[in-house]
């Protein structure tokens, strides 16, 4: 099996501690011989360099057509309704003017991309071998192996040559660690960059002969209002591929109401609703009862009924809320509060029952507020969290990993496609590892649930849960169940502190649930 780069930059770092100490010839020998053991950095920077070049090639095809659309969307158009679903014909120009963007954008972000990550693997390649040459150089000034008597004793001269080998060997080591570092950052990052691209080329997810592509377009373009609209738009990649698949699987009748019911919304936002409660598995039954409470409701009604986070900015701290209530925790409740909120941003017909009850129309902050903590409480005990208290008076304290395990599968499944495992956070490293899986788990509209660590001004362990909720650059979004939602830093996480999310008592990211490759 091929060595993972975090592994290799793992056993470099303890190489660079090692060498330094060697205080012996054969103890010196064997760390070179595990420096040279670990592989070089992988790739091709001339594949990778053809690639960028073939994306860079797309990007003036793209201004062209971005260009002509623009100016036709910039004219107007005369209201006409196109496609199957009743779309204005200027709203489906101009869509199609901001995907054109959007696929400009992306192929610039991919030429960029591959270019640097071409450009970081060439200079580690030679960083890599020249600290090879200085092993190998380290090694023939060594010579054999001691033998056993010899090795018990070292003359001035063969100190001399040992510590001079010593000390080229860990030059060199140092290069290989270096190399290491910048070829697995570079690895990372442009993993990072093209998933996000990848999860941004939206309309095309939505896979189906039943839906126009104009139809296809305004679905994938559509946002929420009250917030930036990249960063609210409420069908995910993910829903998208989902909800595609769910039309293509439908029997005839079945598709036919769907498309009615679709062509009859009263808004984008309305249709793009109606398609993210398809999307998260309900049966068009259910997605006709789901509509008939938010026929007709205007933009801003559905935004505060069916999303519980808006997003204004790709940094700082925003809260989280529903009229004057906040989507927060009661009690110690933090894994099962996590994962109410991330259901209900994944699964719109669950979000209107916590908002609206039953019939969607008993919407006061008071009432939600009361039907949020009944369902917290719920999820407490269907993950057999743990209480305290006397007997008459028990309240939560806590849910365990293998009960977040249960909880995450039984509530976010059935709506993501996702299954959830516990990964242990031994250090930086298994945070590095885990980076990339999450950072594509959340473009594709994903959430992943993950738990903070630390100690309290007494010196107790203290632990809490939260939720990351999405992904731009280098930056995370992490819902805390306090009701907020805080954009931190790769470099943060990577280090373990989500204190800012927090506070100063969480310093050590522990556990991810999310499944690895």
């Amino acid at each position: 099996m091929t060595e993972s780069t975090t592994g290799r930059r793992a056993k470099l770092t303890g190489l660079c501690e090692s060498i330094p100490k060697a205080d012996s010839k054969n103890a010196l020998l064997d760390l070179i011989d595990q420096a040279l053991g670990v592989a070089a950095p992988e790739g091709d920077p001339v594949t990778l360099e053809s690639l960028g070049k073939r994306y860079r090639e797309q990007v003036d095809d793209a201004g062209n057509l971005y260009d002509r659309v623009d100016r036709v969307a910039t004219r107007g158009i005369s209201d006409v309704w196109v496609g199957d679903t009743s779309v204005l014909a200027q709203d489906a120009v101009s869509a199609a003017a901001r995907a054109v963007l959007q696929l400009t954008e992306a192929f610039q972000g991919g030429a960029r991309a591959l270019t640097v990550l071409a450009d970081a693997v060439k200079d580690a390649q030679k960083q890599d071998g020249d600290g090879r040459t200085k092993l190998n150089d380290a090694r023939s000034r060594l010579g054999g192996r001691d033998g056993f008597f010899d090795d018990m004793h070292e003359d001035d001269g063969e100190e001399n040559d040992r510590l001079t080998a010593r000390f080229i060997a860990a030059d060199g080591v140092d290069l290989m660690h270096k190399a290491a570092v910048a070829a697995d950052d570079a690895a990372r990052a442009a993993a990072r960059d093209l998933n996000k691209w990848a999860a941004e080329a939206r309309a095309g997810k939505l896979k189906t002969d039943d839906l126009t592509a104009v139809d296809r377009l305004m679905l994938a373009d559509t946002s929420n209002v009250g917030g930036d609209p990249e960063l609210n738009e409420i069908l995910t990649a993910n829903d998208l591929e989902r909800a595609g698949q769910r039309m293509e699987s439908l029997p005839p009748g079945e598709r036919a109401r769907m498309e009615r019911l679709l062509a009859d919304a009263a808004t984008p936002q309305e249709r793009a609703y109606l398609m993210k409660a398809l999307a998260a598995g309900y049966s068009v039954k259910e997605v006709e009862e789901f509509g008939g409470k938010i026929h007709g409701r205007d933009e801003e009604w559905l935004r505060e009924h069916l999303a519980p986070v808006t997003t204004n900015s790709g940094t700082g701290q925003e809260r989280q809320t529903y009229g004057d209530e906040n989507w927060s925790q009661d009690g110690a409740t933090c894994v099962p509060s996590s994962t109410v909120t991330a259901r209900a941003m994944v699964d719109p017909v669950y979000a209107l029952e916590l908002t609206g009850g039953p019939d969607g129309t008993d919407d006061s902050p008071d009432a939600f507020r009361e039907r949020l903590t009944d369902e917290q409480m719920r999820m407490h005990e269907e993950g057999d969290g743990s209480n305290e208290g006397w007997l008459w008076d028990r309240k939560p304290a806590g849910m365990d990993s293998e009960g977040q395990v249960e909880i995450s599968d039984k509530e976010l499944s059935p709506h993501t496609g996702d299954s959830y495992e516990s990964q242990d956070m031994d250090g930086a490293d298994d945070r590095r590892d885990v980076l990339t899986d999450i950072e594509k788990s959340v473009a594709e509209g994903k959430p992943v649930p993950i738990n903070v660590e630390g100690k309290d001004e007494n010196g107790d362990w203290v632990g809490h849960g939260m939720m990351i909720v999405g992904q731009e650059g280098n930056m995370l979004q992490v819902y805390n169940p306090w009701g907020t939602t805080t954009w931190v830093s790769e470099e943060d996480f990577v280090k373990g502190d989500l204190s800012a999310a927090s506070d100063d008592r969480f310093d050590n990211v522990n556990r991810v649930y999310i499944e690895q490759d």
